[in-house]
C-alpha cells in the first residue's frame, strides 16, 4: 500500500521482519545503529504523562556504554520531575534535524526510545555527575543547584524512523 509506513522489528537476540525486503542486510547492524544515534547526539525531548497529559521538556543527556541507561539532571521543583515520581513511563525523541537540516525530509532520522524512570543510587550520582558535566559544561548551575536531581531512564525499546516511509522497532533485553 503506496504511503503506508514500511515496518521492521528487530530484537537483539531474536530477529523477526514484518517486511522481509532488505533485511538480511540489515541483520543486528540495525539496533548498533539506533545505539549509536543516542551516542552520538546530547539533546532530546522528554515526553512525560500525569493525569492523562502529556509534557514535553527539551533535554540535555548522556547515555551508558551499553545504551542501557540515559542520564539527565532536572530540579525536583519542576513539572517533570513530579510527572516522573507519578508515572515512571517516558519517551525519547532524539533526532538528526540539526546536522541533515539540508537534506529532504525522507533522509533524516528520528528515534523514539522508551522507558522506565528509576531514581539513581548515591553511589552511583558522583560519577555520573562527573560525566554529565564534561559533556555539559555549560549546565554546571543547573547540576550544582539545591534542588537538582540526576534522573535515569532505563530503555526498554528503540524506534527508529528513517525518513518518512522506513521504521524499525527493536526491543531491549
Amino acid at each position: 500500500m503506496p504511503g503506508l509506513l514500511k515496518a521492521r522489528t528487530e530484537r537483539i537476540k531474536e530477529i523477526s521482519p514484518l517486511r522481509p525486503e532488505g533485511f538480511r542486510k540489515e541483520g543486528k547492524s540495525l539496533i548498533n545503529k539506533m545505539k549509536t544515534l543516542v551516542r552520538e547526539k546530547d539533546t532530546c525531548v522528554l515526553a512525560t504523562v500525569s493525569g492523562g497529559r502529556p509534557h514535553c521538556s527539551l533535554m540535555s543527556y548522556i547515555v551508558d556504554p551499553e545504551c542501557r541507561e540515559i542520564f539527565m539532571v532536572t530540579s525536583q521543583k519542576t513539572k517533570k520531575y513530579r510527572n516522573l515520581l507519578e508515572n515512571p513511563w517516558v519517551s525519547l525523541l532524539i533526532d538528526t534535524r540539526e546536522e541533515d537540516r539540508n537534506l529532504a525530509v525522507g533522509q533524516k532520522k528520528a528515534l523514539t526510545v522508551s522507558g522506565v524512570f528509576q531514581k539513581v543510587d548515591p553511589v552511583r550520582k558522583k560519577v555520573i555527575r562527573a560525566r554529565f558535566l564534561a559533556r555539559h559544561p555549560q549546565l554546571r548551575e543547573l547540576v550544582d543547584g539545591p534542588e537538582a536531581e540526576i534522573i535515569s531512564i532505563r530503555v526498554q525499546s528503540f524506534q527508529l524512523l528513517e525518513g518518512v516511509e522506513d521504521a524499525y522497532f527493536a526491543e531491549q533485553d
